[in-house]
């Protein structure tokens, strides 16, 4: 385990939450009527992906349940792609996979214990 990894884990733990209390209390059609909130979601992916593409080889091969690859490649898509991002893909990103995601890096981050 590479000591960053673990900061790196924090930021992707603080950036799903953070996305996910933007969230709350809000549907799809919010993204088309508020600029801010749709900007947000964003960069709050965009940092779990960035994040993600720093942790080491050793560390993603302890978590399989993470999906590294899609994380990596959405945060690709959003940087790159950035005039053509669909928001559907992004709510349903919020809606249906970063709780999930939470809940394993809420496993992994508060105690330090590594498998």
């Amino acid at each position: 385990m590479y000591p960053d990894d673990l900061t790196r884990l924090r930021h992707m733990r603080d950036a799903a939450k953070e996305a996910l209390d933007f969230a709350n209390g809000k549907q799809r059609a919010d993204l088309d009527k508020d600029r801010q909130l749709a900007l947000a979601l964003l960069k709050s992916i965009e940092i779990i992906g960035e994040a993600s593409a720093a942790i080491s080889a050793e560390t993603t091969s302890r978590y399989p349940e993470i999906p590294w690859r899609q994380i990596r490649g959405m945060r690709n898509r959003l940087v790159h792609g950035y005039y053509e991002v669909d928001l559907n893909v992004v709510w349903d990103t919020v809606a249906h996979n970063l709780g999930p995601l939470l809940a394993v890096l809420e496993q992994i981050v508060p105690t330090g214990n590594f498998r």
